[in-house]
């Protein structure tokens, strides 16, 4: 377990820029909009290899127990209880305000280990931005620019000093066995809470107000001796519907997440079915190739009649994801979950299946005596050897002739054929076609004199008989 120091304070005070400047990332998001963190972000620092930390960005506490600013100070003040030292981040150019000073009380009452850092220096007097802050009385602060990292070896030397070999902070592990898996969406169908519901505790800020969810957080999970990562992301809209700067990073994110995950599962709210927010999600699933399970969340508050609308709404709406499973739960009270990671696991094991090229090549001659290629303008396409090109989605790449030809039903075929005979469902396939160039291309035959002796013989016999 390494050392855990929090980033503590109001609202853009920079202290999401200190996590990326600590880290040497872009996790977490960055604006000049107040309130754009909100819940926990941990990363590692290793800027000494030697003692590396594990940093966590928390939302700025506003001085509000209601509300969505509410149940971000209470995600910051969980961050603080369990950190081995806090760093409370103020602004070198505003001074203290009334904010930093309910904040220092509350750090005082809860006895953590704390340090006063004094960010945004740059371009004001440094020996005036300390003495703003003496009356606090600190023995020891520290004064950085975070956007120009200015002081952060000098910051990092204090945090060395003062935080033990082990600490509370764990570790994202790098294990191919953890099956990764993104929760994805329109704005408010429930993503954080099925997140909450599965840890167990308030890991992240489940609230009515869509576009609650900014950053793409992943968490470590251990269920029935089973490794996964879950990634909580933020609410995916059509673009015309996103205006806002903060909106448009936190998109960028959730791509990133489908993109780096395993399974994705979309969660749909059952009371409304399936809309173009959701077709717009399922398309960026889709266009990454990624596993997919639908989640249709909300099942428990609906009549049956309501449920009987929303399972034909669903089996004409899903039609082209057919072979994606859908299940009904409610992230709320916990229902549906074991079925849910049945799924899960079905899809994975079919993403991830590893092939041997002989199967392969049978199941393609049998796909081809069963339904042979169409006649296209007089050509036919020969389908001479498949073998496998991946996985995650699984890939297979044909080889043959006249291939650019081959229709794309015939493709759909296909998929089909290769899907039911390896029982593949939850994850889609993709074919790759090769066609071998002609290796006489560009080449011109030579003639020797014994054949062009030959070719002036036959050239005079056959004048002689006209």
């Amino acid at each position: 377990m390494l050392p855990l120091v929090a980033l503590v304070g109001r609202p853009n005070v920079g202290k999401s820029t200190l996590f990326n400047a600590l880290t040497r990332s872009r996790d977490a998001l960055v604006h000049d909009q107040p309130g754009v963190t909100r819940d926990r972000n941990y990363g590692i620092c290793r800027l000494l290899p030697e003692r590396p930390l594990v940093i966590v960005d928390t939302g700025g506490i506003a001085g509000e127990d209601e509300g969505l600013a509410g149940a971000t100070a209470r995600q910051a003040r969980a961050a603080a209880e369990e950190a081995d030292l806090v760093l409370f981040i103020v602004d070198g150019r505003e001074g203290a305000s009334a904010l930093d000073d309910d904040i220092l009380v509350w750090l005082r009452k809860a006895a953590r280990p704390t340090l006063l850092v004094i960010n945004k220096i740059d371009g004001v007097d440094e020996d005036a931005a300390m003495a703003e802050f003496a009356r606090y009385g600190f023995e020891d602060v520290i004064t950085v620019s975070a956007s120009h990292r200015q002081g952060i070896d000098t910051l990092l030397d204090e945090v060395l000093a003062r935080v033990p070999e082990e600490g509370a902070g764990e570790v994202l592990d790098d294990d191919p066995e953890r099956v990764r898996i993104a929760f994805v969406g329109r704005p408010n169908v429930g993503k954080s809470t099925l997140v909450n519901r599965l840890l167990g505790e308030e890991r992240m800020i489940a609230s009515e107000v869509p576009g609650t969810t900014r950053d793409s957080i992943a968490v470590d999970m251990e269920r029935d001796g089973r490794l996964y990562r879950l990634i909580d992301t933020a609410g995916l809209r059509r673009k015309s519907r996103v205006d806002e700067v903060v909106e448009k990073f936190s998109v960028v994110k959730t791509l990133q997440a489908i993109e780096q995950c395993q399974i994705a599962v979309l969660m749909l709210d059952a009371s409304e079915g399936v809309t173009d927010q959701d077709a717009t999600v399922l398309g960026a699933i889709l266009d990454a190739g990624r596993a997919l399970v639908v989640a249709v969340n909300k099942w428990d508050g609906l009549s049956t009649y309501q449920r009987e609308q929303a399972e034909a709404l669903l089996s004409r709406k899903l039609s082209f994801v057919a072979w994606a499973e859908a299940v009904r739960i409610s992230a709320k009270h916990g229902s549906g979950l074991r079925e849910l990671f049945r799924a899960i696991h079905r899809a994975h094991d079919s993403a991830t299946r590893e092939w041997g090229t002989s199967e392969l090549n049978r199941a393609l001659e049998t796909a081809v005596v069963a339904n042979p290629p169409p006649s296209i303008r007089g050509h036919v396409s020969k389908l001479r050897y498949v073998h496998p090109g991946g996985t995650n989605p699984p890939t297979f790449v044909v080889h043959g002739t006249r291939l650019k030809v081959l229709p794309a039903s015939y493709t759909r075929y296909l998929e089909n054929f290769f899907r039911k005979r390896f029982k593949l469902v939850g994850t889609p396939v993709r074919f790759l076609f090769r066609e071998g160039s002609n290796p006489y291309e560009g080449k011109r035959n030579e003639l020797s004199e014994r054949q062009l002796a030959k070719k002036r013989r036959l050239i005079r016999h056959v004048k002689k008989r006209k």
